[in-house]
């Protein structure tokens, strides 16, 4: 086959060099198409199709930026993040976001169950206090979700958080009325303060207005805090009080540096073959396929690659009750939590629950919307076999107040999502494959406790007491080697950039010089087609590794026209129209 190739060539076009060259190159093409060949079936490449054929590409922070389109106002964000742990914004004095929104936990819940106000300022496996209903969900990542909360009951009903066009649905009194604001985190900054077990107590008198008009009025009475926000709203600076709206948005540009969405699976996409080990490798198979794990926890479309298709399901999770809470269940015997129902009113929405995301699950100390589980191999377990996990669950191992009596589990197997009806049997080899994919082949180094722990204000502006982190704990599944270990990655994947820098082929001055940039390591072609969509010159075709780069392109066998530079590195695909004239 190759000696038929060689005889083809047309050696008396080219003198002896050009021929030795063009010999050799052939050489290589052919024997880099039988390595290919080879390794038609290896693991990173049934891994990059599973990854394509389900909309993954790993740049999902990069588009979260482009959405955005314009740098993080770091001011604002600052301003945001001392209001973050200020409980001056808690009427009850003793809470705050920060309280069940802790960097001990990226952002989530120390608790498998909440606790709210009447906390002893703790925040950390020592918290106590009257339970919520719920365990809080992680914020980080939250700037990319279309439905927020454990039953959705925040939503841009366009799909997209950036996109208020249709509005930004929040249960009575708020409705509609919040539409007007530019991120769905700028609208849900509104509820938290007026929640009562949450941050406002039941002290207070009045509804959720007077609550957030108290709050505005702590701030503007506050010499500090009105003074950092004359420094980031220009209304208040030409005097104007603050109100709720510059709360709402300072609140969510914090939240905006808080994507953390870089994790080994996202570089392996991006071209970084060895991100990922063997191992996490076959367990994100086995959740693109087998143990059919991307059927709710989805990547594409609206989900943002956050492993959620944040839909209601009934998933058959055991009904844990704490014996000293603030909130009245739902049932006859005051033991269920109705989930959805408690928003729609429609009692075909019982028992369902918007698909947690998966990102930075590692760090969490408990899983489920009401802790249930507080090792993710038994979450996953639960997964796999519903029936036979919530008929044998023993909560032993939950703290004491969470150990029991449990509500009735018969009446949530009886909804249980089709999906999960059929066992799935997984070997012990493939379960610990998937359990190290979903614990650190999705999580962020940035999001672990000695990154976040930089954040915490040493005093807040309001001159309050501060809460007290404890950060002296790891989360399950993790070890001190693992924690001291870790790196931050700090590439992230930007915008593919192509440039035409000289934009004159001619036969008197052929060459052109064309720059592009690639943001991580991965297999790059640039190639030329006519107007036509032929090609007509293939000016890259290999592995780069990320960095900027030029190549000179000969333009003067073609004729005068218009051509297209196409520029593929990994999933980016860019492309730039060049004219020629002679």
């Amino acid at each position: 086959m190759l000696t038929k190739q060689l005889q083809a060539i047309r050696v008396h076009s080219i003198n002896w060099v050009a021929q030795y060259i063009y010999i050799t190159m052939l050489i290589c093409l052919l024997g880099y198409q039988n390595i290919q060949a080879d390794g038609r079936d290896s693991l990173d490449r049934k891994l990059y199709i599973a990854l394509a054929n389900n909309g993954f590409t790993g740049t999902i922070e990069a588009k979260f930026m482009q959405e955005l389109n314009r740098p993080i106002d770091q001011k604002r964000a600052n301003l945001g993040r001392l209001l973050w742990f200020d409980i001056i914004n808690g009427l009850n004095d003793d809470n705050t976001c920060g309280g069940c929104h802790s960097p001990t936990n990226g952002f989530g819940d120390t608790q498998p169950i909440a606790i709210g106000i009447d906390n002893n300022l703790m925040v950390g496996p020592s918290r106590t206090g009257p339970r919520n209903q719920r365990r809080t969900p992680i914020a980080v990542n939250t700037a990319l979700y279309p439905r927020l909360m454990w039953n959705s009951r925040f939503e841009a009903l366009s799909g997209n958080p950036f996109d208020n066009s249709a509005g930004f649905l929040f249960p009575p009194p708020e409705g509609l009325s919040l539409s007007y604001l530019p991120h769905l985190l700028a609208a849900q900054a509104f509820i938290p303060p007026t929640e009562r077990v949450e941050a406002a107590g039941f002290n207070f008198p009045g509804n959720s207005t007077d609550i957030r008009n108290e709050v505005v009025r702590r701030l503007n009475e506050n010499r500090e805090y009105k003074k950092l926000f004359k420094q980031v709203f220009p209304d208040i600076a030409r005097g104007e009080p603050i109100n709720f709206d510059h709360f709402g948005k300072a609140i969510a540009e914090f939240e905006f540096t808080l994507v953390f969405s870089n994790a080994p699976l996202d570089r392996f996409a991006r071209g970084q073959k060895h991100a990922l080990t063997s191992n996490q490798k076959k367990g994100a198979l086995l959740f693109f396929g087998k143990a059919g794990c991307v059927q709710c926890h989805q990547v594409s479309g609206e989900s943002n690659e956050m492993f959620s298709d944040f839909r209601q399901h009934v998933i058959g999770v055991p009904q844990v009750v704490p014996t000293y809470g603030n909130v009245v269940f739902d049932g006859p015997g005051q033991n269920e939590d109705f989930g959805l129902e408690q928003v729609t009113g429609i009692e075909a929405d019982r028992y369902m629950f918007r698909t947690a995301p998966l990102r930075n699950v590692a760090v969490m100390p408990a899983f489920m919307h009401n802790g249930a589980f507080v090792t993710l191999e038994d979450a996953i377990r639960h997964h796999l076999d519903p029936y036979i996990s919530a008929r044998n669950y023993n909560p032993s191992s939950l703290p004491p107040d969470l150990q029991g009596p449990l509500g009735p589990i018969e009446p949530v197997l009886a909804r249980l999502d089709s999906l999960l009806q059929t066992p799935i049997v997984l070997s012990s080899e493939e379960f610990s494959d998937l359990v190290d994919f979903v614990r650190n082949g999705l999580l962020d180094p940035r999001i672990l406790p000695q990154h976040l722990k930089k954040l915490i204000p040493n005093r807040v502006p309001s001159g309050s007491q501060t809460m007290t982190f404890e950060f002296n704990f790891l989360p399950l599944g993790f070890d001190e080697e693992t924690i001291a270990s870790s790196e931050v990655e700090e590439e992230i994947a930007i915008p593919l950039k192509l440039e035409l820098l000289q934009n004159y082929p001619n036969p008197f001055n052929p060459a052109t010089t064309i720059s592009f940039s690639i943001p991580s390591s991965a297999y790059t072609s640039l190639k030329v087609y006519d107007m036509l969509g032929n090609e007509v010159a293939t000016l890259v075709n290999e592995e780069k590794p990320a960095g900027n780069f030029e190549v000179t392109f000969d333009a003067s066998s073609l004729s005068s026209g218009t051509y297209f530079y196409k520029l593929q590195a990994g999933s980016f695909i860019e492309t730039k129209k060049m004219l020629l004239l002679k």
